[in-house]
């Protein structure tokens, strides 16, 4: 593997953690698309930071990114406040609207200057490693590599100071503020953080995976667990996976790194969707199913109850009259008898059923929850 190669993973790896880490935060608050507008939107800033310093280098126009972070919600939070747009429907209004004045913008008066709107886009991991760091006559490496570790420090930064504060506004932003904390400035800190991160990531793996990356890796980690320090690491091993083996497909295929990395994290995302202990869909598949049996079950014994030690209890607690009185295919009646029988709440005896102490318990108990 050359030094190149090493680079790119290297490079990808830390732009992945570092939007993932924020991303947590965005997702839990249902605030997924809202990262999506920032990352386009930032463009803007970046545009007019260029007009002012006329620098593309010039750390003028991350400030202005991130400025311009902060406007979109801002003005996606005011249109909501009017309760005549949803907030899906506000950023619908704002994201695009800011988004093609930088493009406008960009084509205008930018046209010979690297301000591609299909990078920033697209991006292109291939070409970061070309972007050397020079100190003193010496190479030390890919520029986008610091830049973007610059970042991760900054977000796992603000994310170890302001922890506590992130997880009560997060999660009861009433509270927060009865306790003397400002949801309002952690919310606008947050989305600072994440216009940064979009606006440092861009040159690199661009707009699209920008997104994914915050979105994919926590909403896979949410998936799995409900504690916010165990979704934080399980989202920046979902990234670094997702970046790493993203970069091996696009390798191995002649593709772009960028998409084979989204495709990945989509992978991932895919296979925890579905294979997830609680949350997964073959998990609840199960739980419903098992849940079907139990209820029937449930009601077998509540059935018998209600005609034990009645004269009627000769022809209801027949095995072949269930299917008449409850409503069940005889196939059903049958499989139904038999988990009952399997776990101790029925006896049977010539073809009647009859309840056993842990069946009369289920029934009663299940009759004092119904009432």
């Amino acid at each position: 593997m050359s030094l190149t190669q090493i680079e790119i993973q290297l490079i990808a790896t830390v732009v992945a953690v570092a939007c993932a880490l924020p991303g947590v935060f965005l997702v839990l608050r249902s605030m997924a698309m809202m990262s999506d507008a920032i990352s386009h939107t930032v463009l803007l800033g970046i545009v007019i930071g260029f007009f002012i310093v006329e620098d593309i280098n010039s750390p003028l126009l991350i400030a202005g990114a991130a400025v311009m972070g902060l406007i979109t919600v801002s003005l996606v939070e005011l249109l909501n406040r009017t309760r005549l747009v949803q907030e899906d429907a506000a950023i619908g209004l704002v994201f695009p609207a800011l988004f093609s004045l930088a493009v406008i913008l960009i084509s205008r008066f930018a046209g010979d200057v690297h301000l591609d709107s299909d990078a920033v886009l697209l991006g292109e991991l291939a070409f970061a490693p070309f972007d050397r760091l020079v100190i003193a006559g010496s190479d030390v490496g890919p520029v986008a590599l610091y830049t973007m570790t610059g970042v991760l420090l900054l977000n796992l930064t603000f994310i170890l100071i302001f922890y506590k504060e992130l997880k009560l506004a997060t999660f009861d932003a009433a509270l927060a503020a009865a306790l003397g904390f400002s949801p309002g400035l952690i919310h606008y800190g947050l989305m600072g953080l994440v216009s940064i991160t979009a606006v440092g990531a861009f040159d690199t793996v661009g707009s699209i995976l920008v997104v994914a990356l915050m979105i994919a890796p926590p909403v896979s980690a949410y998936l799995l667990t409900d504690r916010l320090t165990t979704m934080l690491g399980l989202s920046a091993v979902f990234a670094a996976i997702g970046a790493i083996t993203g970069y091996w497909v696009a390798h191995w295929l002649d593709a772009n790194i960028a998409g084979s990395m989204a495709m990945m994290l989509g992978l991932i995302f895919g296979v925890v969707f579905l294979f997830a202990p609680e949350r997964g869909m073959v998990a609840l598949a199960q739980r419903r199913a098992r849940q079907k049996w139990e209820f029937a079950q449930a009601a077998l014994t509540i059935h018998l109850l209600n005609h034990e030690g009645t004269p009627a209890a000769a022809q209801e607690n027949r095995v072949e009259h269930l299917s008449h009185h409850l409503r069940w295919q005889p196939p059903f009646a049958a499989e139904v008898v038999q988990r009952a029988q399997r776990h101790g709440l029925v006896e049977r005896h010539n073809g009647y059923l009859a309840l056993t102490d842990d069946g009369r318990q289920l029934a009663r108990e299940t009759l004092m929850l119904a009432t």
